[in-house]
């Protein structure tokens, strides 16, 4: 595997940078998320200085595969984020005063050190382009609370109980014996 590749306001002084690049599963690290990429994953993005801000603008084709969250299922999604970012050296961020960020600069990231390492805003962009909740199909059945079988392969027969008020514990406290339901005098 090669140096990483880092997008610096050096860089962008001659021109802009031209990026297209594909990633292989398991190449890059998304930091312990709930999927896997599931094929080859294909960036092309242009970055440009504006002013003391690197602008990265692009789009993400990839493949992914995750549980569906009520039936846990492997689903397979597709991931094509497209993106218009801009980055600023963390070190322009005021310290010690209290500062009141414009609108207009609510979508600026900031980077560290000497650049924006491509890697780490591919993975930023699938990470935010996975739904959070995944499901198989809208009408997923889900698990039996009871004993745990796929209600979308069968029907497993189990009785649901039925909703009981906060209350139930408390009223069968309360009730004298003679006056619950079923007891005889």
């Amino acid at each position: 595997m090669g140096a990483a590749l880092l997008i610096t306001l050096q860089a962008l002084e001659l021109h802009p940078i031209v990026v297209s690049k594909t990633y292989e599963p398991g190449e890059l690290d998304y930091h312990g998320a709930d999927f896997q990429q599931s094929s080859p994953l294909r960036l092309q993005a242009v970055a440009e200085r504006e002013g003391s801000d690197i602008r990265i603008r692009g789009n993400i084709v990839a493949r992914i595969r995750a549980a569906c969250d009520r039936c846990l299922v492997p689903v397979e999604l597709a991931v094509d984020p497209v993106f218009d970012l801009f980055y600023r050296e963390i070190s322009a961020i005021p310290r010690e005063e209290e500062i009141e960020v414009p609108v207009s600069e609510l979508e600026v990231a900031f980077y560290s050190g000497e650049g924006v390492a491509v890697a780490d805003l591919v993975t930023e962009q699938v990470i935010l382009a996975v739904p959070s909740k995944v499901v198989c199909r809208p009408d997923c059945r889900g698990l039996c609370p009871m004993c745990g079988a796929n209600r979308n392969q069968f029907d497993c027969g189990c009785r649901l109980p039925g909703p009981e008020s906060p209350f139930a514990s408390l009223k069968r406290e309360l009730t004298p014996e003679p006056f619950r339901r079923g007891s005889s005098r």
